[in-house]
């Protein structure tokens, strides 16, 4: 790859869950009055960054030298491609409630649905690809999220609290031998759903910030199951700078907020509630980790101007820098994209720097050297994780 450094665009998604306001603020442009749920960052087929200096996109340009651009190692590990997708999120209303396989279930997954011939775009397909797709994201506003099963003690003692008697039968099963695949399976597979998430909406006037997250869920799916499903999660309510980090298995749906998120490059999604998608329960129940996740945040180590998040995903890597501080300087080994985020900053390899303005972001090439990155406020670095992660 000729060029060490280069200045990228991000492409808008337009999902119907998305803010039509918070990614063109971030960009600096008008509303167009449509939703803006996602700005991509990366190689993904599907998307890919633009290159405006050389007039082509960033698959294009890695797929020209891929050793060069993306480095031996992570060619050897991944492929020709990034490992991973770095993206702006915006959701105004809730996500589906989902999971995402291991890369073992995904690849078996994918396999079998190719030989029974279910095509691709069909709805009732599971798996697109054969990669997992660990995910971390920190939020950028306050963000609310539903990530895991809370403790079981916690969803009995709040089941116990409501006092339903259509809900009372969940708070039997955890008390039960595997009580969380119990009550989880229960509820998926249950007669009569919308009079299941009945009986939970009659709750939800109540003040009991418990119920906090299953309101944000219920605002736009009063009748679905998955209203049912968020009473056994953890709502997490991130302040800017915190993150979670959802692993394989684990049950999610990101409800309000704007945050940055990365993720292994995988499509991958096994919906279970919030959605009127396709909801295959013998494969949720096969991918799904029924762990108590008592503490969903992602923990950060600093060191300098660099707060790195521990997240335990091979793919990828997460760092905030503080541009406040003395101007980061970084060695880089492997390929890496730096997001601007609030105040415009430059990304300068050896002789060669581009300016970034907020919403944007640079492509820094594998083994370019140091990395010099000058501004204020803060920026985002992707690149992968380590082998040793995961």
């Amino acid at each position: 790859m000729e060029a060490q450094v280069v200045a990228l665009d991000g492409v808008i998604r337009d999902y119907a869950w998305g803010s039509s306001t918070a990614i063109p603020k971030l960009l600096g442009i008008a509303p167009d009055g449509r939703p803006a749920a996602e700005l991509w960052f990366g190689d993904h087929a599907g998307d890919p960054s633009l290159v405006p200096a050389l007039g082509t996109t960033l698959d294009t340009l890695i797929a020209a030298d891929p050793e060069a651009a993306l480095g031996v190692d992570s060619v050897e590990r991944f492929g020709p491609h990034l490992p991973f997708l770095l993206k702006v999120l915006a959701a105004e209303r809730a996500l589906s409630l989902q999971v995402h396989p291991t890369r073992d279930q995904a690849r078996s997954g994918f396999a079998a649905e190719e030989a029974a011939g279910v095509p691709r775009d069909a709805p009732e397909r599971n798996y697109s690809d054969t990669n997992h797709k660990p995910e971390l994201l920190c939020a950028l506003t306050r963000f609310d999220a539903l990530c895991g099963f809370r403790p079981i003690r916690q969803s009995i003692a709040l089941l116990d609290d409501l006092a339903s008697t259509q809900l009372g039968f969940l708070a039997e099963l955890l008390r039960g031998p595997d009580g969380l695949r119990a009550a989880f399976s229960a509820v998926l597979a249950h007669d009569e759903p919308a009079a299941l998430a009945a009986a939970v909406m009659a709750r939800l006037g109540c003040d009991d910030a418990r119920l906090d997250g299953v309101r944000l869920a219920a605002e736009h799916f009063p009748d679905d199951i998955g209203v049912v499903v968020a009473l056994l999660l953890n709502h997490v309510r991130l302040e800017p700078g915190e993150a979670i980090f959802n692993g394989s298995g684990t049950v999610h749906a990101y409800l309000r907020g704007t945050g940055v998120e990365i993720m292994a490059s995988s499509d991958n999604v096994l919906r279970c509630g919030l959605t009127p998608k396709h909801i295959d329960i013998a494969e949720l129940l096969k991918t799904t980790d029924f762990a108590e996740l008592s503490d969903p945040r992602c923990r950060t180590t600093a060191l300098g101007a660099v707060r790195t998040f521990q997240a335990p995903a091979a793919d990828f890597g997460l760092e905030v820098l503080d541009l406040d501080a003395d101007a980061p300087r970084l060695n880089v080994d492997g390929a890496c994209i730096v997001l601007c985020v609030d105040e415009p900053l430059r990304v300068g390899v050896g002789a060669t720097s581009v300016a970034v303005a907020p919403g944007h972001a640079a492509f820094v090439a594998a083994g370019a050297g140091t990395m010099t990155i000058r501004g204020e406020g803060h920026a985002f670095l992707a690149s992968p994780g380590s082998a040793a992660a995961g």
